[in-house]
């Protein structure tokens, strides 16, 4: 609501200097004390009487309607409340997503967490200080770029010449996210012409994002974790199991039903290759696509009560299963929502929640519904596992081929090994597109 248009819902026109309030019930009372039946100035008891038997009827009759006023005002207010209130709403997970678009955030019927505080430049406050995000140069597209469609408005999402990307913004990973998305338009051929989608559990981040790329087209989406913290099992490592790390499952519900295809991107990578080139990959009849790598042990992946239960195991009967990172995905969200995946990973996470087949959080659903049925993606697209695994100063080397896209999935996070003065050889590849500051 407008700041200068916050009326009340109920109002009387009373006259300038009276004070009603609807749930005051003193007022009346009062009222009546001091306007009693001796309460008369007449000399003539005859008349007298008479005029008191009017003037109570009057007050009757005043009363009676001023009992009306309040009880229609108060029933008007006790029904706005019971639809309003949140706590008595009820939604599946799919719903748990609310979308906003640059400055104006639809939060409705969500509890919202304490937001992030920002200063008046958009940076992060925290108690260590101010964590400041620089503005990033300006970029404009080339002249071979599409026009805009003459069909839509400037920063529409129903565009079809855009390039959709969707990555979560979550304030442990924010600075991974902000370089993820500054390698994006600084390698893009047509910048302008990509369309960002932002996943997020905290609140006033669009600010932090709008300072640091004034010129971008994005969208913020609140996902509610309240809504799939109940299907995620406590057996996983904390890591893996927050839940903005399963906001990609609804991203066929979040987005706008014009939008039918996005490309999927963690916050720890940085694109150096032209995004339009993921972007127009052929998926074939496939749902989804991304780098397969069919050497790695898939069994590892689930638990022995999973294989010898062929009741489950026998959801890869007629597959030829492969291990993909969801890390970097295409999705076809028409195909999706006409497949109704998003329930169908759903279901694996209710069994996982009653018995334990798998040993990781967010990959091994997606691996029970699609695997065996991935659109392969070459693998320049996703040189991954960069971060090391939990070994101490663990460094990874490059997969021998072209690459396109770093991705330092696994334990260390290049702006962590960098800030403790102990960095790998490859972050050095990620630092050019780190916009983070900090100041005291």
């Amino acid at each position: 609501m407008d700041g200068g248009s916050s009326s009340s819902f109920f109002s009387l026109k009373i006259q300038k200097g009276d004070h009603f309030n609807f749930f005051d019930f003193s007022q009346f009372k009062r009222k009546r004390r001091r306007r009693g039946p001796f309460f008369s100035g007449g000399t003539s008891s005859s008349s007298s009487s008479s005029n008191n038997i009017n003037n109570n009827t009057k007050k009757k009759k005043k009363n009676k309607m001023l009992w009306i006023i309040r009880f229609s005002g108060f029933f008007s207010a006790a029904m706005l409340m019971i639809v309003l209130s949140p706590s008595l709403q009820s939604f599946p997970p799919a719903e748990a997503i609310r979308s906003s678009h640059h400055h104006h955030l639809d939060y409705s019927y969500l509890r919202l967490p304490p937001p992030v505080l920002l200063s008046d430049s958009g940076s992060m406050v925290g108690a260590g200080g101010r964590l400041n995000f620089r503005k990033a140069s300006a970029f404009r597209n080339s002249n071979e770029c599409a026009s805009p469609s003459p069909k839509t408005q400037i920063g529409d999402a129903c565009d079809p010449n855009l390039v959709h990307v969707a990555i979560t913004l979550d304030v442990e990973y924010l600075r991974g996210s902000i370089a993820a998305v500054h390698s994006v338009l600084q390698h893009s051929l047509c910048p302008e012409s990509v369309f960002f989608h932002f996943l997020v559990s905290e609140t006033n981040l669009e600010a932090l994002v709008q300072s640091t790329f004034p010129q971008l087209k994005f969208r913020v989406y609140y996902f509610d974790p309240r809504m799939v913290r109940s299907l995620i099992s406590t057996s996983v490592r904390q890591a893996l199991e927050q839940p903005l790390n399963y906001a990609r499952n609804y991203l066929a519900d979040l987005l706008e039903t014009c939008v039918e295809r996005v490309i999927y991107l963690d916050s720890d990578l940085v694109v150096v290759d032209d995004i339009s080139r993921l972007w127009t990959t052929s998926l074939g009849s496939r749902t989804i696509g991304a780098p397969e790598y069919c050497h790695a042990n898939f069994t590892n992946y689930f638990t022995p009560a999973f294989w010898s239960d062929k009741r489950l195991s026998g959801t890869f009967d007629g597959r030829k299963p492969c291990y993909f990172n969801t890390g970097v995905m295409v999705i076809d969200l028409i195909k999706w929502r006409r497949g109704r995946y998003t329930k169908r990973i759903e279901k694996w996470m209710e069994i996982q929640k009653n018995r334990r087949i798998y040993e990781l959080g967010s990959l091994p659903p997606f691996l029970l519904v699609f695997a065996g049925h991935v659109a392969p993606i070459e693998h320049r697209w996703n040189q991954h596992g960069l971060g090391g695994d939990n070994v101490k100063g663990s460094c990874r080397d490059l997969h021998s081929g072209p690459v396109s896209l770093l991705h330092w999935s696994g334990s260390g996070k290049p702006w962590l090994r960098l800030d403790s003065k102990r960095p790998c050889p490859l972050d050095a590849l990620w630092s050019p597109y780190d916009l983070y500051g900090h100041t005291k």
